[in-house]
């Protein structure tokens, strides 16, 4: 049952998306009224967390079976991936006594907190001003960013999600100590029960979406060869690659801010590998337009330098789960279709003959995942679309012009292809695992993943 609203969008943006599903093709095959619900569907699991949290478990220095064996008994290895564990997330909880002391909270902090974080204190916008430490409060989201950062009270829409203690009184939160970072109200008795793994096995683990990790076992990198991932921040499949590579070849990764780029570097560090290098760089000026030498190995770089490319693009992340609110403009969400096509121009030119190129979004809109394979298959003819290992996703949707066949070799994350439903502890443990692997596979972020070969030399 779904306890949230749909996801909000600007009426344009909500439009513009509901189009790209409604196209002609799409609508010829499944009938008007079946896209219609579909979509509907979609806009309301979009709020809710997916039914697993998914964990990596960093193979370089720990087997899965010994990382279990550290962990609690509902964990369970997904029978495709071997390097990814499984937790179910339990909810929506309808029981839960809301309380009379209330915390509000921003959009992306109660985003987090369905993900299983606490509330941490830059997250809080207001709390009742008779709160102290050591309270049971109720926690609330602000999806629509109408409340004033120290309210003592907000009567706009909130979205309750669940009951915790607070860990500092209203004072202290909102006495203008900007230091103040650590946790603000401990989550004792949220909406979603899903566990959170704040420095929990922090060398062993890696928190990360289902299809995040799915695309670098796609991308299948082999050891000794020469990686790219050219927009690579926060490093989470920077790391898996290095991981799949048993740390021996050279990973580079790009990104252009350097805050993120020092994150991939801590990760790495953390995780115990040293095949990675990362590089504060804009990666649509990553190949190099003379042919100089290469010095040193640093962005930019000679044209057909890497074996295998990643472009995890930046992308509109209208696929991002929960998401309550999106307040972007539709020129915003539409800005990401000339960049991702900047991007992938300068990894076909950095890409060997032979070579791998995967790209893939966490977005749901046809023209940055279809549309963006047919564009590629046009401009490109030096290019073939390939079929993918694993395949754990559906095929591409309909409405990009491409055939039955390169549909299949598309995967489409798609969140509405699972009924909302509630989910109790006893009946996930009990499932079959191929029914768990099934409902872990469907009920995820949305997600696209495409795979190339360059058959010759440009």
């Amino acid at each position: 049952m779904s306890i949230f609203p749909k996801i909000s969008l600007r009426l344009e943006v909500e439009s513009y998306l509901k189009a790209g599903f409604m196209n002609e093709e799409v609508v010829s095959v499944l009938g008007k009224e079946a896209v219609e619900r579909k979509f509907e569907t979609l806009l309301h699991k979009l709020s809710h967390p997916p039914s697993f949290t998914t964990v990596r478990v960093n193979t370089h220095l720990a087997s899965v079976q010994h990382v279990k064996s550290l962990l609690f008994d509902e964990l369970q290895k997904h029978p495709d991936l071997q390097d990814v564990l499984l937790i179910p997330v339990i909810g929506p909880r309808n029981n839960i006594k809301q309380q009379p002391c209330e915390v509000i909270v921003g959009a992306q902090c109660g985003n987090a907190v369905l993900r299983g974080a606490h509330v941490y204190v830059p997250g809080i916008v207001s709390a009742s001003k008779f709160m102290k430490g050591g309270d049971v409060v109720s926690v609330y989201s602000d999806i629509k960013g109408k409340c004033k950062k120290g309210a003592k009270e907000f009567d706009g829409t909130k979205i309750f999600l669940g009951n915790g203690i607070s860990e500092l009184s209203r004072k202290e939160i909102f006495s203008r100590f900007p230091e103040l970072k650590g946790i603000g109200v401990r989550m004792t008795d949220p909406v979603y029960l899903s566990p959170s793994f704040d420095n929990v096995l922090p060398s062993y683990l890696f928190l990360q979406n289902l299809p995040s990790a799915v695309v670098s076992h796609v991308l299948d990198p082999q050891p000794g060869e020469k990686i790219l991932d050219l927009c690579a921040a926060p490093g989470g499949k920077t790391t898996h690659i290095a991981a799949l590579m048993r740390d021996q070849g050279e990973v580079i990764a790009l990104d252009k801010i350097s805050n993120k780029v020092e994150k991939i570097k801590q990760n790495a560090l953390l995780l115990g590998l040293n095949s990675i290098r990362a590089f504060c760089f804009d990666g649509t000026k990553a190949l190099k337009l003379d042919m100089v030498k290469d010095t040193d190995g640093e962005p930019p770089f000679l044209p057909e330098s890497f074996d295998r490319i990643l472009l995890d693009a930046p992308c509109s992340g209208l696929g991002q789960r929960p998401n309550m609110a999106c307040t972007w403009t539709l020129k915003e969400v539409a800005s990401y279709q000339p960049l991702q096509r900047k991007l992938f121009t300068v990894a076909v030119e950095l890409l060997k003959p032979g070579g791998v190129l995967v790209y893939s979004t966490c977005t749901v809109t046809l023209a940055e995942n279809e549309e963006q394979v047919a564009w590629a298959l046009k401009t490109f003819p030096h290019l073939q679309l390939q079929r993918q290992d694993p395949q754990v996703g559906g095929e591409g949707m309909l409405g990009a012009g491409l055939s039955s066949e390169q549909l299949k070799r598309l995967q489409r994350f798609d969140p509405c292809v699972v009924p909302s439903q509630d989910s109790d502890t006893g009946s996930l443990r009990d499932a079959r695992i191929e029914d768990t692997s099934w409902l872990a596979n469907k009920d995820c972020i949305g997600f696209f993943i495409a795979k190339f070969v360059k058959c010759r030399s440009t």
